[in-house]
């Protein structure tokens, strides 16, 4: 598996976007995110073990709780994907419009529905 489609799988899920959504405002242990979120420390520990898989949050220990803040790998490996997938959807789109506007009578649009017979 890809690194992005990593990160796609690890966002399908609600509570992990709103994990990632916490440590986009700031770095939290997973007390801090358990006591934002309505979801059990074990249960956050195990979000964050699927985000840290791919890459989406790092950690650092302090004392005797780790804190974790998002990962720019993840991050940049999403975006780089959507990027190179809108670069294709707007080429094929200009390639279709550079085609329409050679044809004659191209710009013109047909009606949706036929009025009324002419006598």
């Amino acid at each position: 598996m890809t690194t992005y489609e990593a990160v796609l799988d690890a966002l399908g899920d609600r509570t992990r976007r709103q994990i990632i959504q916490c440590l986009k405002a700031k770095p939290a242990s997973v007390g801090e995110l358990a006591a934002r979120l309505p979801v059990s420390r074990p249960a956050i520990s195990q979000h964050l073990r699927i985000l840290r898989d791919s890459a989406l949050v790092t950690f650092e220990t302090s004392g005797t709780r780790n804190v974790y803040r998002l990962d720019p790998v993840g991050l940049e490996s999403l975006r780089s994907w959507l990027d190179g997938f809108w670069a294709t959807v707007l080429e094929s789109f200009a390639a279709r419009a550079e085609d329409l506007a050679g044809r004659p009578g191209a710009a013109q649009t047909e009606p949706n529905e036929k009025g009324p017979p002419h006598d």
